[in-house]
């Protein structure tokens, strides 16, 4: 197995220092956009009544609601679940939940 060493220290330095620099950049440039992405939500809020069920909302939303065009009901169910800190699918009568829309 061939052993590599460092002949230039200066070299290697500025290298790995450019290589730092954009690596930070690029996380910082990917966190801004992240964020900025859930500014602009706005939510409404739907009232659990008798027979529904996450999947049952889920399947209206995705139906009737713009911000969830186009996309899997289990996508919209998963949405709905970490918007409102639900650990399960266990939803009951009067609850409230909250759903983004445009």
């Amino acid at each position: 197995m061939k052993k590599y060493r460092i002949v230039n220290l200066k070299k290697f330095i500025r290298s790995i220092s450019a290589l730092l620099f954009i690596f930070i950049i690029m996380m910082f440039l990917f966190a801004s956009a992240t964020s900025s992405h859930n500014e602009n939500i706005e939510y409404k809020i739907i009232s659990v009544v008798s027979g529904d069920t996450l999947w049952s909302i889920a399947e209206r939303e995705q139906a009737r609601n713009p911000y969830y065009k186009g996309k899997d009901v289990r996508e919209i169910l998963y949405d709905i679940k970490e918007i409102n800190n639900l650990e399960n699918n266990n939803i009951y009568i009067n609850q409230t939940i909250k759903v983004p829309t445009i």
